[in-house]
């Protein structure tokens, strides 16, 4: 999210962030410090000011309401509010204008759905002008995009507000204890606001492969959406291709040395830098930076964060590795599910999730 931002050249930034955030709070500290005299050019992280009471953010609403001082300080003329855990490329500045274009007080970001899968998702219905009549959660019947019977707008959690309108409305939801912009904000303007539709799919991006999903935006709140996510980057065609110079998506610095491959058989993989691989066998992964892999070990649809070791002659199969692990010689993960619940963590769909900073051994961690 925040290379579409600065790619859009939107610089005035605050990032809103929950509990257990000291490892994002050091990646933007470390990968995103503009060094500009201009004051309006910063990425600012907040932590929950505790306005009304003990309790961290109790919903996207409240997040902002809690923040509400910094919107009155720098008085902007739009407030954009966007969902951080969303994998896609857009240009913001499409939106705003289109938002500016149709004097909106609101603006969400939709994007069209096959119809039969839309009751998955909070459908929005428009009329030919895109003004958002009224909302659907999960709808056994979602009503369709206006002259498309067979796709309806669902929405993206993406909103652009006039200021004004945004403050007033925080206001009138925090009273009524009413703290998400998709459940409560956002339906109270339907009836009485000018509030409207962007389609996602109308968002040109320069740099765009043939080959790419066309729209493509993938939500990675869960274990499985964050692994299938990784493996839509792989192969030489992929779905949402990372190398666009035209669009890029800003990769975090690394200090070290180039990766060094003694020798190995890498297939369809992404090897990060600072890698050093001595004699292994690596197929449909993601090798993040400064990571170590001895003789011997086997990496089969994996996910390899930052710093991580595997020991000589140990195998993964569908496993995330997370920060700072050291996997023990000979060790196997992903082959025996019995056998990994009581070493690391088990999504429903199968994966296996080494949580950070811990070491696994034969026979426990």
């Amino acid at each position: 999210m925040l290379s579409n931002l600065v790619n859009s050249h939107i610089h005035s930034i605050y990032l809103l962030v929950q509990y257990k955030s000291q490892s994002l709070i050091e990646h933007v500290r470390q990968n995103w410090v503009f060094s500009s005299p201009v004051k309006d050019q910063f990425i600012a992280v907040v932590p929950p000011q505790m306005r009304m009471g003990p309790e961290w953010f109790q919903g996207t609403a409240d997040a902002v309401f809690q923040n509400i001082d910094l919107i009155r300080y720098y008085n902007p003329e739009l407030v954009i509010v966007f969902g951080a855990d969303h994998i896609y490329r857009m240009d913001i500045r499409q939106m705003i204008d289109f938002h500016l274009a149709k004097g909106a007080h609101v603006t969400v970001a939709a994007r069209p759905v096959p119809i039969d899968t839309a009751s998955a998702f909070g459908v929005i219905a428009v009329d030919d002008e895109k003004r958002i009549s009224r909302f659907q959660e999960k709808p056994k019947r979602p009503a369709s995009m206006p002259g498309d019977l067979r796709r309806a707008y669902v929405s993206m959690g993406n909103y652009i507000f006039t200021r004004d309108v945004l403050l007033e409305s925080l206001a009138r939801s925090q009273r009524r204890r009413q703290h998400d912009f998709g459940a409560h904000v956002i339906p109270d303007l339907v009836d009485g606001g000018r509030v409207f539709a962007y389609d996602f799919a109308s968002n040109v991006i320069p740099g765009t492969m043939p080959y790419e999903e066309t729209g493509y935006w993938r939500d990675v709140g869960t274990i499985s959406a964050f692994f299938d996510a990784h493996m839509d980057m792989l192969g030489e065609a992929p779905k949402f291709e990372l190398d666009n110079r035209a669009w890029p998506i800003h990769p975090s610095g690394f200090e070290g040395p180039a990766t060094k491959i003694l020798r190995g058989e890498i297939r369809n993989s992404v090897i990060g830098e600072g890698v050093l691989i001595r004699k292994a066998k690596i197929k449909n992964s993601v090798i993040r930076s400064g990571v170590v892999i001895e003789d011997g070990v086997v990496v089969e649809n994996c996910i390899i964060m930052d710093r991580a070791v595997l020991r000589k002659g140990c195998s993964l199969k569908r496993t995330i590795v997370d920060k700072y692990n050291v996997i023990g010689e000979g060790e196997q993960i992903g082959y025996d599910a019995e056998s990994d619940r009581f070493r690391c963590h088990i999504d429903s769909s199968g994966i296996a999730i080494v949580p950070r900073g811990g070491k696994i051994r034969r026979g426990g961690r």
